[in-house]
């Protein structure tokens, strides 16, 4: 079977969701209308589409084996965020061995159970697009380069064994963080995730969703980070503390997981905020995964 990548592009304004293969984007609702015209997917936008995962897989296989469209060269297109409208944004927390231990606090895996939190959707921006950093709110926004999976089946209650099964993909996402707002001294609650970790641009994603199936491995691939032309991140998958199934089954014995929820892994060592280095304007990200992309971002500032 030929390979593919789901993307969204823009096209005079409208975000469009695409099927790339060999360097060329076909347009998806053009295709599931050749392909798959008694479907009724939605493949105006991936976020629809991916909501119908179970049909739309052996759709996309025909598509890769037998385009039958007219395509766009993939270089000519301004990409957007995969996804758009998420069902939810699950992030994983403190997930990588090396990254526990710059903040100080070495992990026993034994002792503790998966962490989350939630990110707003409405913050999610594309490859290329500014990260702006808000005025009179953070001195210190740092990075995060993270591998996200993108559920393409509801799970409940999974298991080790099944948990990978019900992810349609995976992508890149930037877990920009503001790291001086997190703690709150006027409750008694401690850490206030949301003033943390959901701000205007704070969720640069993508370029593009690699199917499950195309990573051998989601437990041994490269990450990097570097900020201008310095390399600041620079880890693998392999020492998430939990993996992404067990990420997975922790969060369904929770809720139902859906299609078109987001799960962030968590980020490896090197963020900015444990060498006292934070994002500032004119700086460039780049974040690469093995098998997955690379995702860059121009820093602005922000009103």
């Amino acid at each position: 079977m030929a390979s593919y990548k789901l993307l969204s592009y823009d096209d005079g304004g409208v975000i469009k969701a695409g099927i790339e293969v060999d360097g060329f984007v076909f347009n998806l609702a053009s295709e599931i209308a050749f392909h798959g015209p008694d479907s009724g997917i939605d493949g105006s936008s991936l976020d629809t589409a991916i909501r119908r995962w179970n049909d739309l897989k052996p759709i996309l296989s025909k598509i890769a084996n037998s385009p039958s469209t007219r395509a766009k060269p993939l270089d000519d297109l301004e990409l957007r965020a995969p996804l758009n409208n998420p069902g939810a944004i699950y992030c994983a927390g403190a997930n990588y061995y090396d990254h526990a231990e710059e903040m100080g606090n070495p992990i026993e895996k034994d002792k503790i159970e998966p962490l989350f939190f939630l990110k707003s959707g409405s913050v999610i921006i594309a490859p290329n697009q500014d990260i702006r950093l808000p005025q009179n709110y953070s001195e210190k926004y740092d990075w995060e380069v993270e591998i996200a999976a993108i559920i393409g089946y509801e799970g409940r209650n999974l298991t080790e064994e099944n948990a990978l099964d019900i992810v349609a993909g995976y992508t890149i996402f930037n877990d920009v963080s503001a790291r001086d707002v997190g703690r709150r001294t006027d409750w008694p609650f401690g850490m206030d995730w949301f003033r943390h970790k959901s701000f205007d641009t704070s969720a640069p994603m993508g370029p593009w969703i690699i199917p499950a199936e195309d990573i051998e491995d989601i437990q041994n691939l490269s990450l990097k980070t570097t900020i201008n032309d310095d390399v600041k991140q620079n880890g693998n998958s392999s020492n998430m503390v939990f993996s992404v199934a067990e990420l997975l089954v922790s969060l369904s014995q929770q809720l139902t997981l859906k299609p078109g929820d987001i799960v962030p892994t968590g980020t490896c060592a090197g963020v900015g905020s444990f060498q006292g280095i934070f994002l500032k304007p004119g700086d460039q990200i780049t974040m690469e995964v093995e098998g997955i992309g690379t995702l860059a971002n121009p820093v602005v500032q922000g009103d």
